[in-house]
C-alpha cells in the first residue's frame, strides 16, 4: 500500500490531554493523495432520504487477473481518475483463510497453495461486499503474509460511492459476481507477471527467490490456467498491459460517471428540510426550561455588546446546565445507602456500564470540560465533519473513539445545529457499523446549544 497515507491530525496542539480521558482507538482513515484532491478511502457511512428510506447501493467494480498482473495499480488509477471522495479499495489478499500448524508448516516451505479457490474465505469476503454495498460499516481482516495468519486489529471501513474489489479469484465464486456492476479482467504476459511477483515476494512478503520461483511453477502458473484464465470470458472489459493502458482506464472511468450520475448518489439535504416545514418541533427533542436564569444568560451570550470573556463564562454556565440536563435521560435504578448517622438513604445510581462523551468536532469539543465536571473519569471520542463546498456533502476526515464504545451510554456534544448534516452523519458513525457489531448499541443523548428549525427536524 505505498501510495495509502495515514491521517495524522493532532486534535488539540499545545494541550496535554489528561490520560484516562483520551481515545485508546489507534485506527485512523486512510487517505490517497492525488494530483487533485484527498481521497477518503475509508469512505461514508450510509444516507437516508426524508421517508427513512436508504439511498441506492455502491457502485461496485470487480478487477480480476492473474498474480502481479497489475490489478491494484490498474485500481488505484480508476480511483484517481474518478477523482470522487468515497472510494473503498477491498482486496481478496485480507481474505486468505487462517493456516493451522500443519498448514503454516506447509507454507513455510512454499509447498502450501495460495492459489488454490479453497484458500480463500469466499463466505465471509460475500459477507463483507454485501454490507459494503448496501453502505454498511465492516470490519475488514488484516492478513500478514510473513506469519500466514490474521492480526490481532482488524481494519473499520465505512460505506462508499464506489467499491473497488480486486483479487485473483474475483470472478471465481458466484455470490460475488452477482454483487459486481462491473467486471474488468487485467491481461499482463505471464513472464512479466513472473518479474513482478518475484520483487514483490522478496522485497515485501520476506521470500526468497528459489522458493518464489518454486511456488510460480507449483501452484502459480497451474492456478492460472486453470481457474484464472477461463473468468476472462465473464468480464466485461479486458484491459490489456494493466496499468498502462490509459485508453482503457479513461473508458472505464467515463462508464462509471455515468452510472454515478443515474445512482444520484448524493446528499440531498433540501428533501429532508422542506419535509418537515412548519411542522411543531419533534417529540424527542428536549428544549432546556425557559427560567429567568436561563433567559438571562441568554440576554447576556446574546448581546453584540458582551465583551468575550463574559461570552465565555455565560457559555460554561449554559453548556454545564445542558449537560446535567442530559444526564437525567440516562437509565438509573434505586440504591439504599448508610449515611454518617447511621440511616438508610434511598437514592438513585446510573444503571449503566460506562458514559462515553463524542464531539463533533470543532465546536463540540467546548462542551467537554462541563461533562468533565459532572462525570468524573469520562472518556471522549471525537468525529471530525466538514461540508464539501463543491457537492454540499458532509465528509468524515477525522474519527477517534474509545474501545467497546457499543457498551456505553454516549453523550454527542455539539453546540450548533444548521443543517443537521454534520450531526446526522456523526449519528450514521455511532449507530450504523455492521449488522452484527455496532459501534454503538446502547441508547445515547444529544447535546447541542443552538439548533435551526429545519436542522432539528432533520436530526431529531
Amino acid at each position: 500500500h505505498g501510495s495509502l497515507d495515514r491521517l495524522l491530525t493532532s486534535v488539540s496542539s499545545g494541550l496535554s490531554p489528561r490520560k484516562r480521558t483520551t481515545s485508546q482507538c489507534k485506527s485512523e482513515p486512510p487517505l490517497l493523495r492525488t494530483s487533485k484532491r484527498t481521497i477518503y478511502t475509508a469512505g461514508r457511512p450510509p444516507w437516508y432520504n426524508e421517508h427513512g428510506t436508504q439511498s441506492k447501493e455502491a457502485f461496485v467494480i470487480g478487477l480480476c487477473g492473474g498474480s502481479a498482473s497489475g490489478k491494484t495499480t490498474v485500481a488505484r488509477k480508476i480511483i484517481e481518475a474518478l477523482d470522487v471522495p468515497w472510494v473503498v479499495l477491498l482486496s481478496m489478499d485480507s481474505f486468505y483463510k487462517v493456516l493451522t500448524p500443519e498448514q503454516q508448516v506447509t507454507a513455510a516451505s512454499n509447498d502450501y497453495n495460495f492459489d488454490h479457490p479453497d484458500a480463500f474465505d469466499f463466505g465471509l469476503l460475500a459477507h463483507t461486499l454485501r454490507k459494503l454495498k448496501l453502505g454498511k460499516s465492516v470490519k475488514i481482516p488484516v492478513y500478514d503474509f510473513t506469519t500466514h495468519g490474521r492480526q490481532k486489529d482488524w481494519k473499520t471501513v465505512y460505506g462508499a460511492s464506489v467499491i473497488i474489489f480486486e483479487g485473483i479469484m474475483a470472478f471465481a465464486d458466484k455470490e460475488l459476481l452477482q454483487l459486481l456492476d462491473m467486471k474488468i479482467f487485467v491481461e499482463t504476459d505471464s513472464d512479466i507477471r513472473l518479474v513482478r511477483r518475484l520483487q514483490r515476494d522478496i522485497t515485501e512478503r520476506g521470500r526468497d527467490i528459489d522458493g518464489v520461483i518454486k511456488q510460480y511453477n507449483k501452484f502459480v502458473k497451474p492456478a492460472f490456467e486453470q481457474y484464472i484464465e477461463p473468468t476472462m470470458r465473464l468480464a466485461d472489459i479486458v484491459v490489456p498491459r494493466g496499468g498502462g493502458n490509459m485508453v482503457a482506464i479513461d473508458l472505464i472511468v467515463q462508464h462509471v460517471h455515468s452510472q454515478l450520475e443515474e445512482r444520484k448518489l448524493r446528499w440531498d439535504m433540501a428533501a429532508l428540510a422542506s419535509a418537515h416545514q412548519a411542522q411543531p418541533l419533534p417529540q424527542t427533542l428536549s428544549v432546556l426550561e425557559s427560567t429567568p436564569q436561563v433567559r438571562g444568560m441568554h440576554t447576556i451570550i446574546r448581546n453584540k455588546e458582551t465583551s468575550r470573556d463574559e461570552f465565555i463564562f455565560y457559555s460554561k454556565r449554559l453548556m454545564r446546565l445542558l449537560i446535567e440536563r442530559a444526564l437525567s435521560f440516562l437509565p438509573s435504578e434505586s440504591h439504599i445507602v448508610q449515611t454518617p448517622q447511621g440511616e438508610d438513604y434511598e437514592g438513585r445510581t446510573f444503571h449503566g456500564k460506562r458514559i462515553t462523551g463524542v464531539s463533533i468536532l470543532r465546536a463540540g469539543e467546548t462542551m467537554e470540560p462541563a461533562l468533565r465536571a459532572v462525570c468524573k473519569d469520562v472518556r471522549i471520542g471525537k468525529i471530525l465533519i466538514q461540508t464539501n463546498q463543491d457537492t454540499g456533502e458532509p465528509e468524515l476526515h477525522y474519527l477517534r473513539l474509545p474501545k467497546d464504545i457499543g457498551e456505553d451510554h454516549v453523550i454527542l456534544m455539539d453546540c450548533t445545529v444548521s443543517t443537521g448534516a454534520a450531526a446526522m452523519m456523526a449519528v450514521r458513525v455511532l449507530l450504523v457499523g455492521d449488522s452484527d457489531e455496532l459501534h454503538h448499541a446502547e441508547p445515547y443523548v444529544r447535546v447541542l446549544l443552538v439548533g435551526d428549525s429545519d436542522g432539528l427536524h432533520c436530526v431529531y
